[in-house]
């Protein structure tokens, strides 16, 4: 999962972005969120990796649980994220996590690439 890690996710973004590792320092799960610079009250969950053998454990949950409270410091009362229509698990987590489909955007990400916006209100 490292590759596909950005890093300038954690130095622009530190306080909304988190790591996950096991008790060997290896990493298990991550985060990239931010707040957004349009909206004020709005944040977004950009990028988000669990390992394979740890999915199920509620690491995701745990890390989404993070970005919330973190965001809701901030004054922030909706996070929105995007997923595509093809990953019915992804769907299915996010609805588990409180988020509802806001809307599917027909070549969202350029031509044949739709997207599942997703919606959470935070309380």
């Amino acid at each position: 999962m490292a590759p596909m890690l950005p890093k300038l996710f954690f130095i622009h973004f530190e306080g909304t972005s988190f790591v996950a590792e096991d008790d060997d320092g290896e990493l298990r799960g991550f985060l990239c969120g931010f707040l957004s610079q349009t909206a004020s009250d709005e944040a977004y969950i950009h990028f988000v990796g669990v390992d394979p053998d740890a999915r199920g454990d509620g690491l995701g949950r745990a890390l989404y649980e993070r970005f919330f409270d973190e965001v809701r410091e901030q004054g922030r009362t909706v996070v929105r994220c995007v997923t595509s229509p093809v990953n019915p698990r992804s769907i299915a987590f996010h609805e588990a996590m409180g988020f509802e489909v806001d809307r599917v955007v027909p070549d969202y990400d350029g031509p044949g690439e739709d997207r599942v916006l997703l919606v959470r209100r935070l309380t």
